[in-house]
């Protein structure tokens, strides 16, 4: 590959990396490449893709400083082939396909993973694919932020009632009074 060639997919890379919500990074030396596609299949349905990534550009890409701090000592720290996937839609939707490919594939092991430009270790991606999906998170947000009104209105409905009940009280008491 010449220079030129280098510089136009590190260009690429970059822009997968500044789009991409989290990053995963994995080992995958022993994956077929048919298990490779499903990978790839998977990951897609989430709004990822996957690419195979050479140190050498990984390490070009990291001196513009594009990743971060944390992105750049995650390239310095990678040897042999990598595979990383980026994805741009749900993070834990991905990091969930991700885990779940890994596994029933042992030739996938996840390294390391880039949050934003934040690194996220091998068991906290973990973590978040442990995550509820957004949809079930945004439920139980609206469901706590629901339950206090949900509360007020309960004991406003509640006074009539026991207006009601004092009430009744006060008669019964009347009668009990006038007969004595």
């Amino acid at each position: 590959m010449d220079r030129q060639a280098k510089q136009e997919l590190a260009t690429e890379l970059k822009d997968k990396f500044s789009r991409s919500k989290v990053t995963i990074f994995a080992d995958y030396k022993g994956l077929k490449a048919l298990e490779a596609d499903e990978l790839r299949k998977a990951l897609r349905q989430q709004q990822a893709e996957v690419k195979v990534l050479k140190n050498n550009i990984g390490r070009l890409i990291a001196k513009d400083g594009v990743l971060g701090e944390d992105g750049s000592g995650v390239m310095e720290r990678m040897v042999g082939p990598t595979l990383v996937a980026f994805a741009y839609g749900d993070p834990a939707a991905a990091a969930k396909a991700f885990k779940a490919f890994a596994k029933d594939h042992e030739a996938l092991k996840i390294k390391e993973g880039l949050l934003g430009k934040k690194l996220l270790r091998a068991a906290e991606i973990e973590q978040l694919a442990d995550l509820p999906s957004k949809e079930v998170l945004v439920a139980q947000l609206l469901g706590v932020l629901n339950g206090p009104a949900r509360n007020f209105v309960s004991v406003l409905a509640a006074v009539p009632r026991g207006l009601v009940t004092v009430l009744s009280a006060i008669e019964k008491k009347k009668s009990e009074t006038v007969q004595a």
